[in-house]
């Protein structure tokens, strides 16, 4: 845990955005120290509307097991927000949420 999915506009490079968001949720320190718990994947977009103006994106969602504060899920946003701009300079919207799984309905297993 947790699971985040990376949506963004194809122009940008998924392997990036991927270390990026790793990167970010690993030094949080609310997850695995070595970051194995945490799963990360990119959905790129090819068509896509930005308002009136024609600008690149990238909207991060974290989902993670409840019992975490306001404040770190905040910090973890940040975090992440921080860590994608590195590499992104202009004409980029950059977002990020950090959601809490429903813990009565969430399922795993490791087969």
């Amino acid at each position: 845990m947790p699971h985040c999915i990376i949506e963004h506009s194809h122009n940008l490079p998924a392997s990036d955005l991927i270390d990026k968001v790793h990167q970010a949720a690993v030094a949080s320190e609310l997850f695995s120290i070595e970051g194995s718990d945490i799963k990360v994947r990119s959905i790129p977009y090819s068509h896509y509307k930005t308002g009136s103006v024609d600008i690149s994106f990238v909207h991060a969602t974290l989902r993670i097991l409840p019992g975490r504060t306001a404040e770190q899920k905040s910090r973890l946003s940040h975090l992440v927000l921080e860590q994608l701009r590195l590499d992104i300079h202009s004409d980029c919207s950059i977002s990020v949420e950090v959601v809490d799984i429903d813990g009565d309905s969430y399922a795993k297993v490791v087969v």
